[in-house]
C-alpha cells in the first residue's frame, strides 16, 4: 500500500463533526468489529466531502462479509477497505448492525441490487509517526488510525485532553480521527471518534494529546486515507 504526501501548508485546525462529515456515535457492542466501524466511518467522510451527503454505511455487512477478516474476532482497515474497493457499501438501514447484541458473525447478506454505488476507489497510509503529515492528511478528511485501548486510562476517561503515556502503543483498537485542535491549558489534541456509544468517554469521543513519535495510545502509528467511487 502507498503512502501519500499531503500538503503541510493545509495543516490547519479541522472538526469534521461541526463540519457534517460524521455519521452518529455507534456501538460495536459485545463483538470485536472496531475494525469495521474504523472502516464505515472513514468512507461515510470520504464520501460526504466528494457528494455533500453524508451516509450511514453497514458494518454489519464487513462483519459478514469481509473474509479476509475475522468478523467479531478482529480485522483491520485494510482488508475492509480491500473488500469494497470489488463489493458496494451497502447502508445501514438496509443492513443493520446484530452482532453487537449475538457477539458472533452473521451469513453474508449482501446483496448488489441493494447496494449503494458507493465503493472504494483507493486508500493509502499517512506517513507514521509524523504530526504535520496527519494534520495535513486530516485537512483531507476522517481518518481511520489504531489505538491501544485495554489500559484503565484509555477505558476510564471521561473528558478533556488525554496525555498519559500509560495507555501504551500496543494497538489492538481501531477507531477514527475526525479533526484536530487546541486546548488553552493542554495544548493541540486528536479529536478521536470511538465505537463504544456515546456513553463512553466525551459523548462518544476522545481528545487525545498531540506529542511526538507514536503519539498518545499510538495514534500516529497507521493513520490511513481512503477515496471513494
Amino acid at each position: 500500500m502507498k503512502t501519500a504526501t499531503f500538503d503541510e501548508a493545509n495543516a490547519s485546525p479541522i472538526n469534521w463533526v461541526t463540519k457534517g462529515a460524521v455519521t452518529p456515535v455507534k456501538n460495536q457492542g459485545g463483538c470485536g468489529s472496531c475494525w469495521a466501524f474504523s472502516t464505515t466511518g472513514a468512507i461515510e467522510g470520504a464520501h460526504f466531502i466528494k457528494t455533500g451527503k453524508l451516509l450511514s454505511f453497514s458494518e454489519q455487512q464487513l462483519v459478514d462479509c469481509s473474509t479476509a477478516n475475522h468478523g467479531c474476532n478482529g480485522g483491520n482497515q485494510i482488508a475492509a477497505f480491500k473488500y469494497l474497493e470489488t463489493a458496494k457499501a451497502e447502508l445501514e438501514s438496509v443492513y443493520p448492525y446484530t452482532s453487537g447484541s449475538t457477539k458472533v458473525a452473521g451469513k453474508c447478506q449482501y446483496k448488489q441490487s441493494s447496494a449503494t454505488a458507493v465503493n472504494v476507489s483507493s486508500y493509502a497510509k499517512v506517513t507514521t509517526e509524523n504530526v504535520t503529515q496527519m494534520k495535513a492528511a486530516l485537512a483531507t478528511q476522517p481518518l481511520a488510525v489504531s489505538i491501544e485501548a485495554d489500559q484503565k486510562v484509555f477505558q476510564s476517561y471521561k473528558s478533556g485532553v488525554l496525555d498519559s503515556t500509560s495507555c501504551g502503543t500496543n494497538l489492538d483498537h481501531a477507531v477514527l480521527a475526525v479533526g484536530w485542535g487546541t486546548d488553552s491549558s493542554a495544548g493541540d489534541y486528536w479529536l478521536v471518534k470511538n465505537s463504544w456509544g456515546t456513553g463512553w468517554g466525551d459523548n462518544g469521543y476522545v481528545k487525545l494529546a498531540i506529542v511526538s513519535g507514536a503519539g498518545i495510545c499510538g495514534v500516529q502509528k497507521v493513520p490511513e486515507t481512503v477515496a471513494t467511487n
